[in-house]
């Protein structure tokens, strides 16, 4: 099968720092789904991996963990799918990536396509979407539904592939006032087109522009790019009690300031589950098939922003640049062969 992966960790401006290769057919066992991709999208956990993660000497490592397909074999023990289904999921970092032609997959982590997006348009939501879904609700322990309170969140980097989903999720199913932060125009009226009620600019220090707009104060934030460079503001802006959830991965947090306040710290990483192999495990399916239904109705729409063309090593490279550059809004995709 074709795949793009690379054998030594480089710069993206390297040539060879991502190769278009020929892998053998994997074989799925246990539960597993054998995926015919369609479609991927790109995060910036695969720029973090290349950066970090070097191959099995002599090995090839995949990345990619978005991917919008079709289910071309299953696994004996595998129940929640059959050949033919149209699936859509964020695989696992313990397992070689979804840049390939075919891919295995749990299918505990796997959820319908949504019926009314292209593959395309799909491959941009799950790891968004399940990021977003699991910091919002498991996470900041936010109660989903309309019921009026008083309750704020503040999204900063709302303008990104999480913070475009999750500026949508909090806005269409929870009461929460939500203020995205952007600092460019662009990536300014994309937040307002996702739902949020105010933006803010996160090169301004938060507590002012907060008071800008006549918020104090918010009681939760979801911090999800430069944590170590706002923290300060961050502390300054969060109500007493209030709440921190986090998904970067600031150099260290001295969180001792956080006491005053008695505010809570939380971190999101979606591959958790799979990682661990927890109980729970299973709970992303139905979340992403939560999502499909929303999306299906309308409630929730799609966070592509670019199509990049065909998933090959060039192009792979454009779309790791642009989310390096710090540039980029909502999610770049990639489709077929």
């Amino acid at each position: 099968m074709k795949a793009v992966g690379y054998r030594k960790s480089l710069p993206i401006t390297e040539p060879e720092s991502l190769l278009d290769v020929e892998l053998p057919d994997p074989t799925p066992s246990g539960r597993d789904l054998l995926v015919r991709v369609r479609a991927i999208s790109v995060n910036p956990v695969d720029s973090k991996v290349r950066k970090r993660a070097e191959p099995e000497p002599g090995g090839v490592k995949v990345l990619g963990y978005d991917a919008a397909g079709v289910v071309v074999a299953t696994g004996p023990e595998a129940t929640l799918f059959k050949t033919g289904d149209e699936v859509w999921y964020a695989g696992s970092i313990a397992r070689q990536g979804t840049n390939s032609e075919l891919h295995l997959v749990d299918e505990r982590i796997v959820g319908k396509k949504p019926r009314s997006l292209d593959f395309a348009h799909a491959a941009a939501l799950p790891l968004t979407a399940i990021t977003a879904w699991e910091l919002l609700f498991d996470r900041l322990e936010v109660a989903p539904g309309k019921r009026p309170t008083d309750q704020s969140l503040l999204i900063i980097g709302a303008g990104g592939g999480v913070g475009s989903i999750l500026t949508q999720i909090a806005k269409r199913l929870t009461s929460l006032t939500v203020i995205g932060t952007a600092s460019r125009p662009e990536t300014s009226e994309w937040v307002r087109s996702l739902g949020a009620d105010h933006v803010i600019d996160h090169t301004k220090p938060l507590s002012e522009e907060l008071k800008r707009i006549g918020l104090p104060h918010v009681t939760h934030v979801a911090s999800l790019t430069q944590t170590d460079t706002h923290l300060a503001q961050i502390i300054e802006s969060l109500a007493p009690q209030g709440k921190l959830g986090l998904i970067d991965d600031p150099q260290g947090i001295d969180i001792t300031a956080f006491k005053r306040k008695s505010l809570s710290v939380h971190w999101e990483l979606m591959f958790t589950r799979s990682l661990f192999d927890t109980p729970d495990i299973i709970a992303q399916h139905q979340l992403l098939n939560e999502v499909a239904d929303l999306v299906d109705t309308g409630i929730i729409r799609t966070t592509i922003s670019d199509h990049f063309g065909k998933i090959n090593a060039e192009n792979l490279k454009r779309a790791h640049a642009l989310l390096e550059s710090g540039k980029a809004k909502g999610k770049v995709v990639l489709e077929s062969f």
